[in-house]
Protein backbone atom coordinates (compact mmCIF):
# COMPACT_ATOMS: atom_id res chain seq x y z
CA UNK A 1 0.00 0.00 0.00
CA UNK A 2 1.32 3.44 -0.95
CA UNK A 3 1.73 5.87 1.95
CA UNK A 4 -0.35 9.05 2.04
CA UNK A 5 2.62 11.14 3.17
CA UNK A 6 4.00 13.88 0.92
CA UNK A 7 7.42 13.33 -0.64
CA UNK A 8 9.69 15.01 -3.19
CA UNK A 9 11.83 13.50 -5.91
CA UNK A 10 14.67 15.52 -7.45
CA UNK A 11 16.40 14.55 -10.69
CA UNK A 12 18.23 16.35 -13.50
CA UNK A 13 17.41 16.25 -17.19
CA UNK A 14 19.01 12.97 -18.30
CA UNK A 15 20.41 12.02 -21.71
CA UNK A 16 21.47 8.36 -21.87
CA UNK A 17 23.00 6.27 -24.63
CA UNK A 18 26.03 5.42 -26.72
CA UNK A 19 27.35 8.56 -28.41
CA UNK A 20 25.48 10.96 -26.13
CA UNK A 21 28.49 13.08 -25.09
CA UNK A 22 27.96 15.87 -27.70
CA UNK A 23 24.71 16.65 -25.86
CA UNK A 24 26.85 18.29 -23.17
CA UNK A 25 27.94 20.97 -25.64
CA UNK A 26 24.37 21.55 -26.79
CA UNK A 27 23.24 21.88 -23.18
CA UNK A 28 25.96 24.42 -22.36
CA UNK A 29 24.95 26.48 -25.39
CA UNK A 30 21.28 26.26 -24.39
CA UNK A 31 22.16 27.73 -20.99
CA UNK A 32 23.76 30.73 -22.67
CA UNK A 33 27.31 29.56 -22.09
CA UNK A 34 30.11 31.48 -23.77
CA UNK A 35 33.09 30.45 -21.60
CA UNK A 36 32.36 27.11 -19.94
CA UNK A 37 34.76 25.69 -17.36
CA UNK A 38 35.45 22.01 -18.06
CA UNK A 39 36.43 20.23 -14.83
CA UNK A 40 38.25 16.92 -15.20
CA UNK A 41 41.28 15.03 -13.84
CA UNK A 42 44.53 13.50 -15.03
CA UNK A 43 43.10 10.04 -15.63
CA UNK A 44 40.30 11.29 -17.84
CA UNK A 45 42.74 13.55 -19.69
CA UNK A 46 44.88 10.52 -20.49
CA UNK A 47 41.83 8.73 -21.90
CA UNK A 48 41.33 11.58 -24.40
CA UNK A 49 37.71 12.44 -23.63
CA UNK A 50 38.24 16.10 -22.61
CA UNK A 51 39.71 16.98 -25.99
CA UNK A 52 36.62 15.60 -27.70
CA UNK A 53 34.41 17.68 -25.41
CA UNK A 54 36.50 20.83 -25.90
CA UNK A 55 36.33 20.40 -29.68
CA UNK A 56 32.54 20.10 -29.48
CA UNK A 57 32.25 23.25 -27.37
CA UNK A 58 34.42 25.22 -29.78
CA UNK A 59 32.37 23.98 -32.71
CA UNK A 60 29.34 25.52 -30.99
CA UNK A 61 31.16 28.88 -30.82
CA UNK A 62 32.20 28.76 -27.16
CA UNK A 63 35.61 29.42 -25.60
CA UNK A 64 36.05 26.69 -22.98
CA UNK A 65 38.61 26.70 -20.18
CA UNK A 66 40.00 23.37 -18.90
CA UNK A 67 40.82 22.81 -15.21
CA UNK A 68 42.16 19.49 -13.91
CA UNK A 69 43.97 20.40 -10.68
CA UNK A 70 42.34 17.89 -8.37
CA UNK A 71 43.07 14.52 -6.82
CA UNK A 72 40.78 11.66 -5.76
CA UNK A 73 38.61 12.67 -2.78
CA UNK A 74 38.68 16.40 -3.71
CA UNK A 75 40.25 18.61 -1.07
CA UNK A 76 38.99 21.94 0.23
CA UNK A 77 42.02 23.83 -1.15
CA UNK A 78 41.54 22.20 -4.58
CA UNK A 79 37.98 23.52 -4.71
CA UNK A 80 39.36 26.99 -3.97
CA UNK A 81 41.87 26.62 -6.82
CA UNK A 82 39.12 25.56 -9.20
CA UNK A 83 37.01 28.55 -8.24
CA UNK A 84 39.94 30.86 -8.97
CA UNK A 85 40.17 29.31 -12.44
CA UNK A 86 36.42 29.81 -12.96
CA UNK A 87 36.50 33.44 -11.86
CA UNK A 88 39.80 34.28 -13.52
CA UNK A 89 38.54 33.27 -16.95
CA UNK A 90 35.08 34.79 -16.57
CA UNK A 91 33.36 31.43 -16.91
CA UNK A 92 29.58 31.13 -16.96
CA UNK A 93 28.78 27.38 -17.18
CA UNK A 94 30.46 24.39 -15.52
CA UNK A 95 30.84 21.01 -17.21
CA UNK A 96 32.14 18.09 -15.13
CA UNK A 97 33.71 15.27 -17.13
CA UNK A 98 34.86 12.48 -14.84
CA UNK A 99 34.00 10.32 -11.86
CA UNK A 100 32.62 11.22 -8.47
CA UNK A 101 35.64 13.25 -7.37
CA UNK A 102 35.49 15.42 -10.48
CA UNK A 103 31.75 15.95 -10.15
CA UNK A 104 32.00 16.81 -6.45
CA UNK A 105 34.78 19.28 -7.25
CA UNK A 106 32.63 20.89 -9.95
CA UNK A 107 29.75 21.24 -7.51
CA UNK A 108 32.07 22.82 -4.97
CA UNK A 109 33.35 25.30 -7.54
CA UNK A 110 29.76 26.14 -8.48
CA UNK A 111 28.88 26.82 -4.83
CA UNK A 112 31.79 29.25 -4.46
CA UNK A 113 31.05 30.89 -7.82
CA UNK A 114 27.59 31.86 -6.58
CA UNK A 115 28.13 32.28 -2.85
CA UNK A 116 31.78 33.11 -2.22
CA UNK A 117 33.65 32.21 0.96
CA UNK A 118 35.23 28.82 1.69
CA UNK A 119 33.70 25.52 0.71
CA UNK A 120 33.68 24.38 4.35
CA UNK A 121 31.28 27.24 5.12
CA UNK A 122 28.54 25.24 3.40
CA UNK A 123 28.79 21.89 5.19
CA UNK A 124 25.31 20.65 6.09
CA UNK A 125 21.93 21.02 4.43
CA UNK A 126 20.88 23.99 2.26
CA UNK A 127 23.63 26.29 3.52
CA UNK A 128 24.33 27.74 0.06
CA UNK A 129 21.59 30.29 -0.55
CA UNK A 130 22.39 31.73 -3.99
CA UNK A 131 21.65 29.67 -7.14
CA UNK A 132 24.72 28.09 -8.69
CA UNK A 133 25.76 28.50 -12.36
CA UNK A 134 24.38 25.99 -14.87
CA UNK A 135 25.96 22.59 -14.23
CA UNK A 136 26.29 19.88 -16.90
CA UNK A 137 27.74 16.50 -15.91
CA UNK A 138 29.25 13.72 -18.03
CA UNK A 139 30.22 10.73 -15.81
CA UNK A 140 33.12 8.53 -16.86
CA UNK A 141 32.57 5.90 -14.13
CA UNK A 142 29.55 3.80 -13.20
CA UNK A 143 28.82 4.13 -9.54
CA UNK A 144 29.30 7.47 -7.80
CA UNK A 145 25.79 8.77 -8.45
CA UNK A 146 27.15 12.31 -8.08
CA UNK A 147 25.89 13.04 -11.58
CA UNK A 148 22.26 13.00 -10.40
CA UNK A 149 22.52 13.68 -6.66
CA UNK A 150 22.10 16.68 -4.39
CA UNK A 151 25.31 15.74 -2.54
CA UNK A 152 28.79 17.24 -2.66
CA UNK A 153 31.49 15.45 -0.63
CA UNK A 154 34.75 17.26 0.09
CA UNK A 155 37.78 16.46 2.24
CA UNK A 156 38.43 18.85 5.12
CA UNK A 157 42.22 18.64 5.10
CA UNK A 158 42.70 20.14 8.56
CA UNK A 159 40.47 17.51 10.20
CA UNK A 160 41.37 14.73 7.73
CA UNK A 161 37.67 13.96 7.36
CA UNK A 162 35.17 14.02 4.54
CA UNK A 163 32.31 16.49 4.92
CA UNK A 164 28.97 16.50 3.16
CA UNK A 165 27.16 19.42 1.55
CA UNK A 166 23.54 18.75 0.61
CA UNK A 167 21.13 20.94 -1.29
CA UNK A 168 18.53 20.80 -4.03
CA UNK A 169 20.59 23.35 -5.99
CA UNK A 170 23.41 20.79 -6.33
CA UNK A 171 21.37 18.49 -8.57
CA UNK A 172 22.94 19.03 -12.01
CA UNK A 173 20.85 20.73 -14.66
CA UNK A 174 21.73 18.09 -17.26
CA UNK A 175 23.39 14.70 -16.92
CA UNK A 176 24.75 13.09 -20.07
CA UNK A 177 25.47 9.37 -19.64
CA UNK A 178 27.49 7.93 -22.51
CA UNK A 179 28.44 4.28 -21.81
CA UNK A 180 31.17 4.48 -24.48
CA UNK A 181 33.30 6.33 -21.91
CA UNK A 182 33.27 3.46 -19.41
CA UNK A 183 35.74 0.99 -20.98
CA UNK A 184 38.56 3.48 -20.38
CA UNK A 185 38.11 3.08 -16.60
CA UNK A 186 40.88 1.09 -14.90
CA UNK A 187 39.57 -2.27 -13.68
CA UNK A 188 39.91 -1.29 -10.04
CA UNK A 189 37.88 1.88 -10.60
CA UNK A 190 35.16 -0.15 -12.30
CA UNK A 191 35.06 -2.48 -9.29
CA UNK A 192 35.03 0.19 -6.60
CA UNK A 193 32.49 2.44 -8.30
CA UNK A 194 30.24 -0.57 -8.88
CA UNK A 195 30.36 -1.38 -5.17
CA UNK A 196 29.51 2.25 -4.46
CA UNK A 197 26.39 1.93 -6.64
CA UNK A 198 25.43 -1.25 -4.81
CA UNK A 199 25.78 0.48 -1.44
CA UNK A 200 23.71 3.42 -2.67
CA UNK A 201 20.93 1.08 -3.72
CA UNK A 202 20.79 -0.98 -0.53
CA UNK A 203 21.13 1.98 1.82
CA UNK A 204 18.48 3.95 -0.04
CA UNK A 205 16.09 1.00 0.12
CA UNK A 206 16.30 0.72 3.91
CA UNK A 207 16.51 4.47 4.61
CA UNK A 208 13.91 6.03 6.88
CA UNK A 209 13.35 8.60 4.09
CA UNK A 210 12.59 6.00 1.39
CA UNK A 211 9.59 6.52 -0.89
CA UNK A 212 7.84 4.38 -3.53
CA UNK A 213 9.89 6.12 -6.24
CA UNK A 214 13.24 5.62 -4.51
CA UNK A 215 12.36 1.98 -3.75
CA UNK A 216 11.88 1.18 -7.43
CA UNK A 217 15.17 2.78 -8.45
CA UNK A 218 17.07 1.25 -5.53
CA UNK A 219 16.00 -2.35 -6.16
CA UNK A 220 16.60 -2.03 -9.88
CA UNK A 221 20.13 -0.76 -9.22
CA UNK A 222 20.96 -3.57 -6.78
CA UNK A 223 19.87 -6.22 -9.23
CA UNK A 224 21.83 -4.68 -12.10
CA UNK A 225 25.05 -4.50 -10.08
CA UNK A 226 24.86 -8.15 -9.02
CA UNK A 227 24.06 -9.21 -12.59
CA UNK A 228 26.69 -7.17 -14.42
CA UNK A 229 29.56 -5.85 -12.28
CA UNK A 230 31.70 -8.99 -12.36
CA UNK A 231 31.03 -9.35 -16.08
CA UNK A 232 32.39 -5.86 -16.80
CA UNK A 233 35.69 -6.91 -15.21
CA UNK A 234 35.83 -10.25 -17.02
CA UNK A 235 34.69 -8.88 -20.41
CA UNK A 236 35.54 -5.16 -20.27
CA UNK A 237 34.72 -4.46 -23.92
CA UNK A 238 31.20 -5.94 -23.88
CA UNK A 239 29.02 -2.85 -24.10
CA UNK A 240 25.80 -4.55 -22.93
CA UNK A 241 27.31 -4.96 -19.45
CA UNK A 242 28.70 -1.43 -19.51
CA UNK A 243 25.28 -0.02 -20.37
CA UNK A 244 23.74 -2.03 -17.56
CA UNK A 245 26.26 -0.67 -15.04
CA UNK A 246 25.73 2.86 -16.33
CA UNK A 247 22.02 2.40 -15.73
CA UNK A 248 22.68 0.87 -12.28
CA UNK A 249 24.70 3.93 -11.31
CA UNK A 250 21.98 6.25 -12.57
CA UNK A 251 19.18 4.39 -10.78
CA UNK A 252 21.13 4.14 -7.53
CA UNK A 253 22.02 7.82 -7.71
CA UNK A 254 18.42 8.90 -8.07
CA UNK A 255 17.45 6.61 -5.20
CA UNK A 256 20.01 7.85 -2.69
CA UNK A 257 19.77 11.49 -3.71
CA UNK A 258 16.16 11.44 -2.57
CA UNK A 259 16.18 8.81 0.21
CA UNK A 260 19.68 9.73 1.49
CA UNK A 261 21.91 6.95 2.85
CA UNK A 262 22.98 5.31 6.10
CA UNK A 263 25.71 4.04 8.37
CA UNK A 264 27.90 2.52 5.65
CA UNK A 265 28.39 5.91 4.05
CA UNK A 266 28.74 7.66 7.40
CA UNK A 267 31.62 5.32 8.23
CA UNK A 268 33.09 5.45 4.72
CA UNK A 269 33.30 9.23 4.78
CA UNK A 270 35.35 9.10 7.99
CA UNK A 271 37.72 6.35 6.86
CA UNK A 272 38.14 7.93 3.45
CA UNK A 273 38.94 11.30 4.95
CA UNK A 274 41.43 9.87 7.41
CA UNK A 275 43.30 7.64 4.96
CA UNK A 276 42.46 9.30 1.61
CA UNK A 277 41.23 5.83 0.65
CA UNK A 278 38.88 4.82 -2.14
CA UNK A 279 35.23 5.41 -1.25
CA UNK A 280 33.67 2.42 -3.00
CA UNK A 281 36.28 0.05 -1.59
CA UNK A 282 35.44 1.14 1.95
CA UNK A 283 31.71 0.82 1.26
CA UNK A 284 32.15 -2.72 0.04
CA UNK A 285 33.98 -3.70 3.23
CA UNK A 286 31.56 -2.02 5.63
CA UNK A 287 28.19 -2.70 3.94
CA UNK A 288 27.72 -6.35 5.04
CA UNK A 289 28.37 -5.40 8.66
CA UNK A 290 25.93 -2.50 8.44
CA UNK A 291 23.29 -4.84 7.00
CA UNK A 292 23.66 -7.19 9.97
CA UNK A 293 23.74 -4.26 12.41
CA UNK A 294 20.53 -2.72 11.04
CA UNK A 295 18.77 -6.09 10.68
CA UNK A 296 19.04 -6.70 14.40
CA UNK A 297 16.23 -4.19 14.86
CA UNK A 298 14.41 -4.27 11.48
CA UNK A 299 15.33 -7.01 9.00
CA UNK A 300 12.17 -6.73 6.87
CA UNK A 301 13.52 -4.41 4.10
CA UNK A 302 16.41 -6.79 3.51
CA UNK A 303 13.91 -9.58 2.96
CA UNK A 304 12.61 -7.54 0.01
CA UNK A 305 16.16 -7.20 -1.32
CA UNK A 306 16.78 -10.94 -0.95
CA UNK A 307 13.54 -11.72 -2.78
CA UNK A 308 14.42 -9.30 -5.59
CA UNK A 309 17.80 -11.02 -5.99
CA UNK A 310 16.25 -14.49 -5.93
CA UNK A 311 18.34 -15.58 -2.95
CA UNK A 312 17.59 -18.90 -1.33
CA UNK A 313 16.97 -18.27 2.36
CA UNK A 314 17.09 -20.99 4.97
CA UNK A 315 15.87 -20.38 8.46
CA UNK A 316 13.73 -17.75 10.08
CA UNK A 317 12.88 -15.03 7.56
CA UNK A 318 13.30 -12.06 7.45
CA UNK A 319 16.35 -12.21 9.77
CA UNK A 320 17.84 -15.02 7.72
CA UNK A 321 17.16 -13.06 4.55
CA UNK A 322 19.18 -10.12 5.85
CA UNK A 323 22.10 -12.42 6.63
CA UNK A 324 21.81 -13.93 3.14
CA UNK A 325 22.02 -10.45 1.57
CA UNK A 326 25.09 -9.63 3.68
CA UNK A 327 26.80 -12.86 2.59
CA UNK A 328 25.89 -12.17 -1.05
CA UNK A 329 27.55 -8.76 -0.79
CA UNK A 330 30.66 -10.27 0.81
CA UNK A 331 30.92 -12.78 -2.03
CA UNK A 332 30.71 -10.02 -4.64
CA UNK A 333 33.33 -7.92 -2.82
CA UNK A 334 35.68 -10.91 -2.83
CA UNK A 335 34.93 -11.71 -6.48
CA UNK A 336 35.94 -8.23 -7.63
CA UNK A 337 39.19 -8.37 -5.67
CA UNK A 338 38.52 -5.98 -2.80
CA UNK A 339 39.93 -6.36 0.75
CA UNK A 340 37.82 -8.11 3.36
CA UNK A 341 38.51 -5.72 6.24
CA UNK A 342 39.37 -2.13 7.10
CA UNK A 343 42.61 -3.21 8.75
CA UNK A 344 43.97 -4.02 5.29
CA UNK A 345 43.49 -0.34 4.41
CA UNK A 346 45.39 0.82 7.49
CA UNK A 347 42.63 1.35 10.07
CA UNK A 348 43.85 0.54 13.59
CA UNK A 349 41.87 -0.32 16.68
CA UNK A 350 42.93 2.94 18.31
CA UNK A 351 41.35 4.86 15.39
CA UNK A 352 37.88 3.48 16.06
CA UNK A 353 36.59 5.95 18.68
CA UNK A 354 37.52 8.91 16.48
CA UNK A 355 35.92 7.31 13.42
CA UNK A 356 32.81 6.43 15.41
CA UNK A 357 32.36 10.00 16.64
CA UNK A 358 32.78 11.36 13.14
CA UNK A 359 30.29 8.89 11.69
CA UNK A 360 27.65 9.86 14.25
CA UNK A 361 27.95 13.49 13.12
CA UNK A 362 27.63 12.60 9.44
CA UNK A 363 24.37 13.60 7.73
CA UNK A 364 23.91 10.05 6.42
CA UNK A 365 23.31 8.74 9.94
CA UNK A 366 20.08 10.75 10.18
CA UNK A 367 18.39 8.34 7.74
CA UNK A 368 19.97 5.09 8.89
CA UNK A 369 17.16 2.77 10.05
CA UNK A 370 18.87 2.00 13.36
CA UNK A 371 20.01 4.65 15.82
CA UNK A 372 23.44 4.23 17.37
CA UNK A 373 25.69 5.67 20.04
CA UNK A 374 29.47 5.81 20.07
CA UNK A 375 29.84 2.38 21.66
CA UNK A 376 27.62 0.77 19.02
CA UNK A 377 29.54 2.45 16.22
CA UNK A 378 32.84 1.30 17.66
CA UNK A 379 31.53 -2.28 17.72
CA UNK A 380 30.38 -1.93 14.10
CA UNK A 381 33.78 -0.61 13.08
CA UNK A 382 35.60 -3.35 15.00
CA UNK A 383 33.49 -5.98 13.21
CA UNK A 384 34.59 -4.38 9.93
CA UNK A 385 38.30 -4.63 10.72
Amino acid sequence: MISARVFKFHAPEIVFGDGAMPEASFAALRFGGARPLVVTDAGVLAAGWPQMLLDGLRTQGMEPELWSGLTPNPKDHEIADGHRAYAGHGCDVIIALGGGSVIDAAKGIAILAANGGRILDYVGIDRAQSPIPPLVVVPTTSGSGADVSQFCVVTDTDRRAKVTIIGRALVPNVTVVDPRLLPTMPERVAATTGLDALTHGIEAYVSVARTPLTDRHALQAVGLVFDHLTATLERPDVMADRRAMALASLEAGMAFSNAILGAAHAVSHQVGGMLDATHGEINGIVLPHVIRFNAETDPQPYEDVARHLGLTVRGNAPQAAAWAVAEHVEALVANVGMPAGLAQLGVRDEDLPRLARGALQDACMTTNPRAADEAAMVRLLRDSL
